[in-house]
């Protein structure tokens, strides 16, 4: 009698594989949203039959990516809160947390309307808008933060100032491991601009010695 055939050094090779498409897509969709498959498969190293063979299509691949995007915020997020810490430092270390997260997938930004749709990233970045929106909440009450606008529509902007930053970094005309994004969104939060530096440069260490919870 034959014994089976050991399966799993080809799931281990499969799993690789997809790992490889994964972050080869992440490269080369933030260098130009217009890579085709074939091209990603090609610069992943693998045939054309195997990429389609994890991912049938474009939307498949991005919905892939978006997944991992939204595991790799939920696990920056829970180095989020520290207890009884200032708003001013909470909301510094959850943008120096949210940075690199932000900076791995901000190709997502470019094709998130047109493939992903504004539902499925509002349903990805929910978790984050929720935090930070809290944190603008506690550090009005607090005093830290004035009250020129309300906590969601302050939020709201901040979050389009780091997606414009991000963007910025995408094209070349900023380089940033977060202290400065961070500090921009103190300042913009209403955080003297003295105060600001100071704050990040307290958190930043720390934080900044943290790698991302998944690859």
């Amino acid at each position: 009698m034959t014994k089976p055939v050991a399966r799993e050094p080809q799931r281990r090779n499969a799993r690789s594989n997809r790992a490889r498409i994964l972050a080869t897509a992440r490269r080369e969709l933030g260098r130009n949203p217009d890579t085709t498959l074939e091209e990603l498969a090609r610069a992943a190293g693998v045939v054309r039959r195997t990429l389609f063979g994890h991912f049938p299509g474009r939307a498949a691949l991005l919905e892939a990516l978006a997944e991992e995007a939204s595991e790799v915020l939920r696990g920056a997020m829970a180095h989020a809160a520290e207890a009884a810490e200032p708003a001013d430092r909470a909301l510094a270390r959850f943008t120096l947390l949210m940075w690199p997260v932000g900076d791995r997938y901000r190709m997502l930004l470019a094709l998130a309307r047109h493939d992903l749709g504004v539902e499925r990233v509002a349903e990805i970045l929910a978790p984050a808008r929720a935090e930070v929106t809290a944190i603008l909440e506690r550090g009005r009450r607090d005093g830290v933060f004035p009250a020129h606008l309300p906590p969601a529509v302050l939020s709201a902007g901040l979050e389009a100032m780091v997606v414009a930053l991000l963007e910025q970094v995408n094209t070349g005309a900023l380089e940033d491991d977060g202290t400065r994004a961070a500090a921009a969104i103190l300042i913009a939060a209403g955080v003297p601009e003295p105060s600001a530096r100071t704050v990040v440069e307290s958190v930043a260490p720390a934080v900044l010695a943290r790698p991302l919870p998944v690859e």
